[in-house]
């Protein structure tokens, strides 16, 4: 049965977007797809977010916008060049879409932007949820830009939700694309002390979150797309070699991971949140991968 409604989707040659977009036309949504180069196919529209150009036939008669362009944030040593462009890359085009849409005579009912877990910074043993505040760092004050630029599209017909998405499992890509090589030679361990929150989520559960908050009518306002039961670094590598069978006796040591990645390593590998997605489970949202083990079997059965 035709849905009707047309979704329009950024990033969408991504992980996540790929996917998206496929689970969105299985579900009868018409689906647009912005994109940086010349359009090829039926339902690809032009935008050049530095420029300020969108094709604004792309926003015409749209139920929603689910948002998710942006640069890796995870690839490469972060200097001050690459922390401009991750910066760049998140606030402006988020700013751009968001303030076209609240422009638009008929705005979307719905505009759903990627966030990420990196607003509440390291908080060590606090559990922290949707209502908790920012933490600090390079992250955390990017992810609060980010949001605030999502934030310009809401209106009197439109909510916003900003999904704010952990380390996410995935046959393909996504954390285990860069792990699995090193434990499946047996030279995996712990980061540091290994005592560091890992908030993590599989993209199967990922996906039905983007599906879940477009269609939650009542929903709106920061949602934290992780697992409900956050691991220790120290538990996931032990989960990790075991299932690989392979041992994890090499740890990297915290001095090791600056020399090697500088700032990054203090903000994404040894420092980390226990993050409790407390808003998907107060309406009801049920995941298919609650545990790390379950979700390492599957994403390892799946590959």
């Amino acid at each position: 049965m035709k849905n009707e409604k047309i979704i329009l989707v950024t990033g969408s040659s991504g992980l996540v977007g790929s996917q998206l977009v496929k689970a969105l036309g299985e579900k009868g949504y018409e689906v647009r797809r912005l994109v940086r180069r010349e359009p090829e196919e039926a339902g690809e529209f032009a935008w050049d977010p530095e420029e300020g150009e969108v094709d604004s036939a792309a926003l015409e008669d749209l139920y929603g916008v689910i948002h998710l362009a942006g640069e890796n944030i995870a690839e490469g040593r972060w200097s001050k060049e690459k922390k401009r462009r991750i910066w760049t890359s998140r606030e402006t085009p988020t700013a751009l879409l968001a303030s076209r849409c609240r422009e638009l005579s008929t705005p979307p009912q719905v505009f759903v932007s990627a966030s990420a877990t990196g607003l509440y910074g390291n908080r060590e043993e606090e559990q922290v949820d949707e209502a908790s505040s920012p933490g600090e760092g390079y992250l955390a004050d990017l992810c609060r830009a980010w949001e605030r630029a999502a934030d310009q599209a809401e209106g009197k017909n439109t909510r916003v939700v900003k999904v704010r998405i952990g380390p996410v499992l995935s046959p393909s890509g996504g954390l285990l694309e860069k792990v699995l090589p090193i434990f499946r030679k047996g030279l995996g361990g712990k980061l540091g002390t290994g005592k560091q929150f890992m908030p993590w989520v599989s993209v199967d559960d990922l996906i039905r979150i983007f599906l879940f908050v477009l269609e939650k009518e009542t929903l709106s306002g920061p949602v934290n797309a992780v697992s409900p039961e956050p691991v220790r670094n120290e538990s996931f590598t032990k989960i990790l070699g075991r299932l690989l069978h392979r041992p994890t006796f090499f740890p990297a040591p915290a001095f090791a991971l600056r020399t090697a990645f500088g700032e990054m390593a203090d903000e994404m590998l040894l420092g980390g949140a226990k993050v409790a997605p407390k808003v998907l489970l107060e309406n009801g949202f049920e995941f298919h991968h609650p545990e790390i083990e379950k979700g390492l079997r599957w994403a390892l059965k799946s590959e």
